[in-house]
């Protein structure tokens, strides 16, 4: 009898860990994505709505969350391949490398590789380029994250099945084989759009997929999206297909990586409207749990914040509703101020520029000027078009923009209640949040490098150093 009972209590024992495991792992991480842009993005979709309060994003609705630590192993503040090879490995590094411990400088595996080893499928995706510092994490070793060329050598090398993005960051080097080339050579089918995916998706062979050529190294915001260009659900919509064809499970991290970039731009709607095209990427992978709920397992988190976004502008209100009537981004206005120029052979009469003011972001129609402002953007016309002065560009960490658009952005961003205290990364916690297999374990205050690990545990991966 009594044997009969440890029987027993050993299989239930043996069944209850059987279902907690996670044999689907979706590994969500928002570049640049501080509790203020998941909030503010939250208030901006209540406010087109006319309403009061927020409308929860999809990931915001998963039952557990916490609050991540970000610090590197050298700053407070940390840089996106520190941050992404602690989300990636489990270690603290040094800003600026990539996969490998600050002391020794050996090369540290990430949970992408354990999954690997332990006979998943994984796949590694992002808006921007694939051979980018948060993606490289989970598969690159290198002492600079900008060694874009070799990082993507060993994206060749990596034998992962599957991999998406914008686009490679410098694809070739002088007297090498291009990347495309390499990737090729080592059995990668590669794919230019969603539409090229369809069409060839039915091949046994790992897989890149890529944005359309002659676009750039990454997915356009989502705000200067046009029909046609490659989104974020379309990714995990492609990954799942294809990871799913391996019984034995699969691991896909998809990164948000313009999230960042538009909070380097100090871009309210560039921000918060990638948040939102994560999230519809996560809904996809919600839908894939809710096929599988016992063995299903969605962590979203961030690797820092960009920007110091503060949800006020001073004042006991927000006025984020504002935002929509923002139809391209700042680099995006800059470009339309470009082609202005060429066209009217740098004749730029201030109706033009005002008429450009009032499409792209409601000027003088659903926003209302005051005369300071009016004056303001009348004398950046006049110093930057009329008066045949050097334009001196207003730079962020990814783009140089006309001052024009700058200062339009900065006057809508005020108009609506928001401030950029900074251009760079702060050292605030970001959030954290899951759903299914294992979820339990993404609560309270946990450090960045907790993150792989307790993945690594719930999905029954061998670690492998």
């Amino acid at each position: 009898m009594k044997k009969l009972f440890t029987f027993f209590v050993s299989m239930m024992l043996a069944t209850t860990i059987f279902a907690g495991q996670a044999k689907y792992v979706f590994y969500f991480i928002g570049d640049g994505m501080g509790p203020s842009e998941v909030q503010g993005t939250e208030y901006y979709l209540s406010q087109i709505k006319g309403e009061l309060g927020i409308t929860p994003l999809c990931f915001t609705s998963f039952p557990y969350a916490g609050f991540v630590t970000t610090y590197s192993a050298n700053s407070d503040v940390t840089d996106s391949s520190a941050a992404g090879t602690a989300l990636a490995c489990g270690v603290k590094i040094n800003n600026g490398a990539l996969g490998i411990l600050p002391d020794s400088g050996d090369p540290v595996n990430s949970v992408a590789v354990w999954a690997k080893a332990s006979g998943k499928s994984v796949g590694i995706t992002t808006s921007v380029g694939v051979n980018h510092a948060t993606p490289a994490a989970f598969y690159g070793h290198r002492p600079s994250r900008n060694d874009y060329y070799e990082i993507g050598v060993q994206l060749a090398q990596s034998g992962f099945d599957f991999f998406a993005g914008g686009d490679f960051i410098n694809p070739t080097k002088e007297g090498e084989p291009s990347l495309y080339q390499l990737a090729e050579e080592a059995g990668y089918t590669i794919l230019r759009g969603y539409d090229d995916y369809k069409a060839k998706k039915n091949t046994n062979k790992p897989m890149i997929l890529l944005q359309k050529e002659g676009i750039g190294s990454d997915i356009p915001y989502a705000v200067d999206a046009r029909e046609g260009d490659l989104t974020l659900d379309q990714i995990v919509t492609a990954a799942i297909e294809q990871l799913s064809k391996n019984k034995k499970g699969f691991f896909l991290m998809c990164e948000g990586g313009q999230i960042d970039h538009g909070g380097h731009a100090n871009d309210a709607i560039a921000c918060l409207g990638d948040v939102v095209s994560m999230d519809d990427a996560v809904k996809v992978a919600y839908e894939f749990y809710k096929k599988h709920p016992n063995e299903t397992l969605i962590v979203v988190t961030a690797d820092h914040e960009t920007g110091g976004l503060a949800l006020t502008g001073g004042g006991y209100s927000l006025n984020t509703g504002v935002l929509q009537y923002q139809k391209v981004s700042k680099h995006g206005f800059s470009q339309v101020l470009n082609k202005m120029r060429h066209d009217k052979k740098d004749k730029v009469e201030w109706a033009d520029v005002k008429a450009a003011l009032t499409e792209n972001f409601g000027f003088w129609k659903e926003v209302q000027l005051t005369h300071d402002d009016e004056m303001k953007l009348y004398d950046e016309w006049y110093h930057s078009f009329a008066a045949n002065e050097k334009v001196k560009m207003a730079e962020s960490l990814y783009f140089k923009d006309e001052p024009l658009s700058h200062l339009a952005v900065t006057i809508l961003n005020r108009i609506a209640r928001l401030s950029w205290p900074v251009g760079s990364h702060s050292g605030s916690y970001v959030p954290v949040f899951a759903i299914g297999a294992g979820a339990e374990q993404f609560t309270g205050r946990i450090d960045n490098t907790d993150i792989p690990k307790k993945i690594a545990k719930v999905a029954g991966y061998k670690v492998k150093k």
